[in-house]
């Protein structure tokens, strides 16, 4: 028996309650079941009930055997003296507390419905897209919408942790932090390790001072990223390597160690060419984070975040490589992808550090502005009844299969309990 299950059970009474008594044969009734406790101490703190017509205010702890009480020294810690009622799934052992009295015990194991056990078991052991995939819709579209703004909430929330604890490693300067972010996304998943630790190997101070030329700022990070090692034909490159070569040296550049990846890419992808673009994005713009925070909707940012690429890369989709035109324009796809995993959450972190509701509200709703994500996880979720019309729905999404269905958290997540609660009256 899994005792996150036997908290579940109590939690929601999702147990026979009718002549409930103790394993001692006294009449118990629950009053309150009390708060559950996610802390050091009893499973749930601050509950009420009643045995043999006396009220009894205080802790529940909850155990698969009774005798883990003795198992984990539970009588010698203070924390668990006001624990009023010791609910089990298997009655094994006794309890006494130092002074002699004798803890009431409430065994689970022949109150439970079967029903509900072999759905939990059923969701435990599924081998598919998520757990609860045979159920799905469940519920109502409206209920849905509630818990898909929960779920991107949390998944704001935990982006916004990690978002601070990088704020301490850039001296509390938010948009260096913002630097670091913008370039990881531009890296897409294959190079955004690499790419943050070119953006981190170059102070945004220093791009600043050199902002109004874009050679110099393509040569940044063409350089940093071990791009320009090469001998060069073309009039243009031999430039960037000459002016990064300055520039290095000036600034004590170290490139980073491991080149950006090209297999398996398209070329519209290619390092270069998000690299180009990121240059020009800092050539177009200053104080970006500043004037992302000012501005009040989704479609602006995209404006701030519109760029094409140097006119070289109009031919080129490699370094000395010439192709037939086709300008390097960001694209719409890519804006909107940096606008949900780095404007949003940096505005979000921000919000929450500077304890501004507004902001954090803000955030929310450019996600409800922008377009659906369209992935493997959003389109399964789709094609099992789900919606997924907006960013804010497709981000709730993703954060639901990668860290409650994957992890089999169904006892904390809305879906796995309107499954489990289909036991009531015709289960007893």
């Amino acid at each position: 028996m899994n005792e996150r299950l036997l908290q579940f059970i109590w939690q929601f009474q999702y147990f026979n309650k009718k002549e409930l008594q103790t394993d001692r044969g006294e009449s118990l009734t629950i009053v309150h079941t009390g708060h559950y406790n996610t802390h050091q101490g009893p499973d749930f703190l601050d509950a009420k009930i009643i045995i043999n017509n006396t009220t009894w205010a205080g802790n529940i702890e909850i155990h698969h055997k009774s005798s883990d009480w003795n198992k984990h020294n539970h009588t010698a810690d203070k924390n668990y003296s006001n624990v009023i009622l010791h609910v089990v799934w298997e009655n094994d052992a006794d309890i006494y507390f130092e002074n002699g009295s004798v803890l009431p015990i409430l065994s689970l194991q022949n109150l439970v419905p079967k029903l509900l056990l072999d759905r939990f078991k059923e969701l435990m052991l599924h081998k598919s897209f998520v757990p609860c995939d045979s159920y799905l819709p469940v519920f109502s579209e409206m209920k849905w919408l509630a818990w898909k703004e929960r779920m991107s909430i949390e998944r704001l929330q935990r982006k916004s942790s990690q978002i601070l604890s990088l704020l301490a490693d850039a001296n509390q300067h938010w948009e260096e932090v913002f630097w670091w972010l913008l370039s990881r996304n531009f890296g897409i998943k294959v190079n955004a390790d690499i790419f943050e630790t070119v953006a981190r190997s170059i102070p945004v101070n220093i791009l600043a001072k050199h902002k109004n030329q874009i050679h110099q700022l393509e040569g940044f990070l063409l350089g940093q990223a071990g791009l320009l090692n090469e001998d060069f034909d073309e009039d243009y490159p031999k430039l960037l390597k000459k002016e990064y070569l300055f520039y290095q040296k000036k600034y004590q550049l170290k490139p980073v160690p491991v080149k950006p990846f090209f297999l398996r890419m398209r070329p519209a992808s290619f390092p270069t060419i998000r690299l180009a673009q990121l240059a020009m994005l800092i050539y177009k713009s200053s104080h970006l984070f500043s004037k992302i925070k000012e501005t009040d909707n989704a479609t602006e940012v995209k404006e701030l975040l519109n760029v094409t690429a140097n006119d070289y890369w109009h031919y080129h989709y490699t370094i000395g490589e010439a192709s037939e035109y086709h300008p390097k324009q960001l694209g719409m796809q890519m804006t909107e992808n940096i606008i949900i995993n780095t404007a949003i959450p940096v505005l979000f972190a921000y919000g929450s550090y500077k304890q501004d509701e507004a902001m954090k509200d803000k955030a929310l709703r450019w996600l409800s502005e922008l377009s659906a994500e369209k992935n493997t996880i959003t389109k399964k979720w789709t094609a099992y009844g789900v919606s997924n019309d907006n960013a804010l729905e497709s981000q709730a999404l993703i954060e639901l299969k990668n860290n409650y269905c994957d992890l089999r958290r169904c006892l904390e997540c809305a879906v796995g309990n309107a499954i489990l609660k289909e036991r009531e009256t015709k289960s007893f």
